[in-house]
């Protein structure tokens, strides 16, 4: 199904499991929050979660500070679009091969085992982040500098995403995309102040997953045409 064939929107309290194999074409919104598993085995779907538009201003500027998932969120996604506007618990983006997911903060264990996709953070993870972590990109804000204190090293390097026009471009339109679904505070104060703040996104670029890019890139290039080639010297 193309994109928003099926549009779900929900208010109040998910259970376990929210958008479940959730297929493409399928989106589906909650105003409230979710508990664990939201988005697990995501299937190229959509899920969007935000507060409630009855809280006080207050708690919905701060709302990167609060739970808005619980654990185990997007469990062995193989694609499709997540957008948590708030904290996800425990092991976010466990196994996911192929999802991209925005949210505003995780607690340990965070892309544990991810094989695929984008996992962009805009606050603070737990500890042991990246843990077996050998394919996909995650893009951290690391406004304090500890963010390497709390990544699992063994498996992945960590690189300034401004280094990178590509990178920051593809950043850039997963934030922009964060704010236009979810209204996120934060993620507006982040594109308001953006050549500040992209260089305080650390990417999170498994060393496998790069070698094998690399890899990719000089075998096209080899096969360019003669022609091609002395287009793009």
């Amino acid at each position: 199904m193309a994109p928003g064939s099926i549009t779900i929107k929900l208010k109040g309290h998910a259970g376990q499991s929210l958008g479940f194999v959730l297929a493409k074409g399928v989106s589906v919104s909650v105003e409230g929050d979710a508990n664990d598993y939201a988005g697990k085995g995501l299937s190229g779907g959509e899920i969007i979660v935000f507060p409630s538009r009855e809280l006080n201003e207050d708690l919905k500027k701060n709302a990167h500070k609060h739970m808005i998932v619980g654990n185990t969120s997007l469990y062995g996604a193989t694609g499709g679009h997540a957008f948590f506007r708030g904290l996800a618990g425990e092991r976010f983006c466990v196994r996911n091969s192929g999802a991209v997911a925005v949210v505003e903060g995780t607690g340990d264990h965070g892309c544990e085992y991810m094989t695929g996709g984008r996992c962009v953070i805009l606050g603070k993870t737990g500890n042991n982040f990246a843990a077996g972590m050998s394919g996909g990109i995650a893009y951290v804000l690391d406004e304090e500098g500890t963010f390497e204190r709390r990544c699992n090293m063994e498996m992945v390097g960590l690189f300034k995403a401004s280094d990178s026009a590509a990178d920051s471009a593809e950043l850039r339109g997963y934030i922009e995309a964060h704010a236009e679904k979810t209204g996120s505070f934060k993620a507006k104060e982040i594109l308001a102040n953006w050549e500040a703040t992209v260089p305080k996104f650390v990417k999170v670029l498994p060393h496998d997953y790069a070698r094998a890019m690399a890899e990719i890139a000089a075998r096209a290039a080899l096969e360019m045409p003669d022609a091609t080639k002395s287009q793009t010297a």
